[in-house]
């Protein structure tokens, strides 16, 4: 369950790249980060918000933002994801849910009537001092770069 809002301070975390190099959130103080969480690699719906958030990559860039992505996926997995679709952004493997739990993204789902636990794709844009300052329970997969400038242009 998501308990993490709009003026919260972004809870640190460390974790692993596509590349295998240690990953911190501190290590991004003073940029304006996007924190995407996603299910799974090449799924679906997860090429697509990916692959938006590449196509606009520049105009996050030049907007200020770092884009890290975030999945319960293996570090191997996360490197042919980003060959496969050539993304320029990092990505970190959660598998133990480490990341994942403290920003409270796991939590019960339902498909076709199906419960389940999984991950809520959800994304957190975090100012340069490392405050939430918007919150997409529901990020528009195709339009995913697009919603947070205008998002973040009318903050």
């Amino acid at each position: 369950m998501i308990t993490l809002k709009e003026g919260d301070k972004a809870p640190a975390f460390s974790g692993t790249d596509q590349d295998g190099n240690k990953v911190s959130l501190s290590s991004y103080k003073g940029r304006k980060v996007i924190l995407f969480f996603y299910p799974q690699d090449d799924t679906p719906a997860c090429t697509v918000q990916a692959c938006n958030l590449r196509d606009n990559f520049a105009l996050l860039k030049k907007n200020g933002f770092t884009v890290i992505g975030i999945s319960p996926d293996e570090v191997q997995k996360h490197k042919k994801f980003e060959t496969k679709f050539g993304l320029p952004f990092t990505l970190i493997a959660d598998p133990n849910h480490t990341i994942i739990d403290k920003y409270g993204v796991w939590g019960e789902k339902q498909l076709y009537g199906r419960k389940y636990m999984g991950l809520h794709r959800t994304t957190f844009v975090l100012d340069a001092k490392g405050m939430i300052r918007k919150v997409f329970l529901r990020p528009r997969n195709k339009q995913h770069a697009e919603e947070i400038i205008k998002a973040w242009q009318q903050l």
